[in-house]
């Protein structure tokens, strides 16, 4: 095996050793440079003495086959790797930012800062799902916040990956994780599920926002296995002011139970960007900890968390993603409003934990300042989001798999399509009524939602006449 190597100026592979930038259990971050590169470079080299920790070189032989299937703004670009025949060694981009450690000495955040936080986190998971990786070591050092806000993931050592081998499954029978980030599945062995990085996220959460580790501090397994049976204090008992939507979407995603938590973590993301809209339950008037009965029941059920299979996180964003119906309420062809409705019906039936958002344009005028009322003195907005709820209504859906939303726009379009954007929408129903000469020539709000969204688009056309 090849020694480490720790000097600078060292070169490996053409890599330069300029200056080293972090000094880790496992590895060693080192600042190069290499003649062709436009710019320096990190390259990680892993801690490989004579008293190495064997997980950790399984962790960056992990790491290596992970990094280079991985792309997109919130993973480090992949530039080269060194196997362990020779030097081995992971070289990645140089990221401008800072990870969320030091935020930790101004705890408590203001809540509207840690659900700023938890959307930019749960958008880059749902990144990293969607390639088929669930992280298991989401933390704040692995949390790197780039100059325009935008969140990086590092270090995926830990990471499984469902089209890879897992070998730090295949090698070791202890769980492996930073213990109070840890989800009770993964103290049970199981790292196959993307729910655990929702339950490390709603640890953070937890924490930004009452200064508190739900969990504690312990690292001993004995002290870390208690989360199976035992849940954290209510942040509202912590913190009087605590809002209750915020409680909600945090105790949700440190349920004991995967199935009880988000299913994804674009559906995460939603909440936390729409606080009003989020369906308050039992957990969000929480003052204590569930009775000690109920623990007891926990503790001795072996079914809870005791599954090792779990779907890939691929299909279980399939399987519940974000779709949008965009209705026109004053539209004057109902049966184009009914044939929206039974279209998405059918799809939501094959899908029970998609989430439904129903939109609608309040169009403005270009130069004119609209009033919010109507003729009737209705509010416009109030009176268009009791529609949209009516015309739900028969889909009979939970009320947590349900929200409808307003959209004050000049342009019926660039409104949609910017909620789409910004809400990882994964499908996306739009009416159409039948072309028209006027309609050909100008074009439509569905035509441009069917160009130009980043999901999948469905148009939807009333019945002709007599079919």
């Amino acid at each position: 095996m090849a020694k480490p190597f720790h000097d600078a100026g060292k070169i490996i592979d053409g890599f330069k050793l300029e200056e080293m930038v972090h000094y880790g259990d496992m590895a060693i971050l080192w600042r190069a440079t290499r003649p062709g590169l436009p710019a320096p470079v990190i390259v990680k080299v892993p801690r490989i003495g004579e008293n190495a920790d064997p997980a950790a070189i399984v962790s960056f032989e992990m790491e290596q086959m992970i990094m280079p299937r991985l792309s997109g703004p919130h993973v480090p670009k992949f530039v080269a790797a060194g196997d362990f025949s020779a030097h081995p060694y992971l070289a990645m981009e140089v990221l401008d930012g800072k990870t969320l450690l030091p935020r930790l000495n101004d705890l408590p955040l203001p809540y509207d800062e840690v659900a700023e936080i938890g959307v930019k986190v749960a958008n880059a998971l749902d990144d990293l799902h969607r390639q088929h990786v669930v992280h298991l070591d989401i933390k704040p050092s692995n949390i790197m916040v780039r100059p325009d806000g935008s969140v990086v993931l590092l270090d995926f050592g830990l990471s499984h990956h469902a089209q890879l081998p897992d070998l730090m499954q295949e090698e070791f029978r202890l769980p492996f994780g930073t213990a109070p980030y840890m989800s009770p599945e993964q103290l049970r062995g199981i790292r196959n599920d993307p729910r655990s990085d929702i339950f490390a996220l709603g640890v953070l959460l937890y924490f930004f926002s009452t200064g508190v580790r739900p969990f504690g501090e312990g690292e001993r397994l004995s002290t870390m296995r208690r989360r199976l049976w035992r849940d954290p204090v209510p942040p509202r008992k912590l913190r009087a002011d605590y809002p209750q939507w915020l409680q909600e979407i945090v105790l949700r995603c440190l349920e004991i139970e995967p199935a009880w938590r988000y299913p994804t973590a674009a559906q995460l993301a939603f909440d936390l960007s729409h606080p009003d809209q989020v369906k308050l339950t039992a957990r969000a008037d929480k003052l204590q900890r569930d009775s000690f009965a109920t623990v007891l029941r926990r503790r001795f059920n072996t079914d809870l968390t005791n599954s090792r299979a779990s779907a890939p996180a691929a299909a279980q964003i399939s399987s519940a993603p974000i779709v949008a119906v965009a209705l026109d309420l004053d539209d004057s062809a109902p049966e184009l409003v009914e044939a929206l409705r039974v279209t998405t019906e059918r799809m939501l039936a094959t899908m029970p934990s998609a989430r439904l958002a129903c939109l609608n344009v309040l169009r403005q005028g270009r130069i004119t300042l609209d009033s919010p009322l109507d003729e009737r003195g209705h509010n416009k907005r109030i009176d268009r989001m009791v529609g949209l709820r009516h015309w739900a209504e028969p889909l009979k859906l939970d009320q947590d798999r349900l929200t409808v939303h307003v959209l004050e726009a000049v342009d019926a379009a660039s409104a949609l399509l910017e909620f789409v954007r910004n809400n990882r929408v994964d499908h996306i129903l739009i009416g159409a009524r039948h072309d028209t000469l006027m309609r050909s020539l100008l074009g439509s709000v569905s035509s441009e939602i069917a160009a130009e969204a980043p999901c999948t688009v469905t148009v939807v056309r009333p019945p002709r006449a007599g079919v």
